[in-house]
């Protein structure tokens, strides 16, 4: 299959990209820049000139695939909200091209939603709609196109995808621990996060891509949800520094933009993903990433 991927260059995109061109399948990456379209051409993926805000490029790349994986996104904290209408302008522009092909358009989301009282199953649906909502709605937008003709799919990640050399939410919780002298964590710590490994995460998007049913959602979700407590605590036991709990109305301060995160409790269930797709997560858990000194 040639596989048109957004963000193949990033941290989960990348190690999807090794996960399709190890199976057989031709890649297509989006690149920004000439240092991104170099790196992508070295590994044997063909690079495609543009952004999520070049959308009669996104347009060529789509038309020509058979099958899209869109997990880029601007990550402007600063401007989240255009960061979400610019997502969902990209995300409408793609599936018009696909619409009535038949083809699969698998897309990045993730598990924050409206369920807290228990874990998020593949049942729940999004509470995000339209282009000013998070992430732009995106979700809903492209499961609407699951009856016109789109195989279309949302790959809903963990807030952290660990592994060796993770630049992502908990790189920055590591930072702010090593800045701040101690680990710290929200109240009393017992918000939860659902975690999975990269290598298990590339992989469950290759199954999608490969077999998913249109309007599914799978669960990139390997450990349903660690206390946060547990996770500052595994930090601090990494670094040598303390934890502590940080009040709510310090949360700006002590964490900057990442404390809304933080303060989330995220937890999901995979079980339905696992059956659907075959799928058994493998790797190292996060805590055995941070004592292996991923971060």
């Amino acid at each position: 299959m040639r596989v048109f991927v957004t963000g193949a260059s990033g941290w989960i995109g990348s190690a999807v990209t090794d996960e399709l061109l190890a199976h057989g399948h031709k890649v297509v990456g989006l690149a920004r820049s000439d240092e991104s379209a170099a790196a992508l051409d070295a590994k044997g993926v063909t690079p495609h000139r543009g952004s999520l805000d070049d959308l009669d490029s996104l347009a060529s790349a789509a038309a020509a695939a058979d099958g899209v994986i869109h997990l880029a996104f601007k990550h402007d904290f600063s401007d989240y909200a255009g960061a979400g209408r610019s997502e969902h302008a990209a995300v409408s522009r793609m599936l018009e091209i696909l619409e009535g092909g038949d083809r699969p358009f698998l897309l990045a989301s993730g598990l924050a939603g409206g369920v807290t009282e228990r874990p998020l199953t593949e049942d729940d649906q999004s509470p995000h709609h339209g282009a000013d909502s998070m992430r732009g709605g995106s979700e809903n937008l492209a499961l609407d196109y699951a009856g016109r003709g789109v195989r279309s799919v949302a790959l809903r990640f963990s807030p952290t995808v660990h592994g060796l050399n993770d630049p992502g939410f908990t790189a920055r919780l590591t930072a702010i621990a090593r800045e701040r002298g101690v680990a710290g964590y929200i109240g009393d710590g017992s918000t939860r996060w659902a975690a999975v490994h990269r290598s298990d995460a590339a992989r469950l998007v290759r199954l999608a891509l490969e077999s998913a049913p249109a309007g599914s959602r799978v669960h990139a979700v390997a450990e349903e949800g660690l206390p946060t407590r547990d996770i500052a605590a595994a930090l601090g036991d990494y670094l040598g520094l303390p934890t502590g709990s940080v009040a709510p109305e310090d949360i700006e301060s002590h964490f900057g933009w990442i404390g809304r995160f933080f303060g989330m409790d995220v937890t999901a269930s995979s079980a339905r993903t696992q059956e659907l797709l075959g799928w058994t997560p493998t790797g190292p858990t996060l805590f055995e990433d941070i004592a292996a000194g991923a971060y």
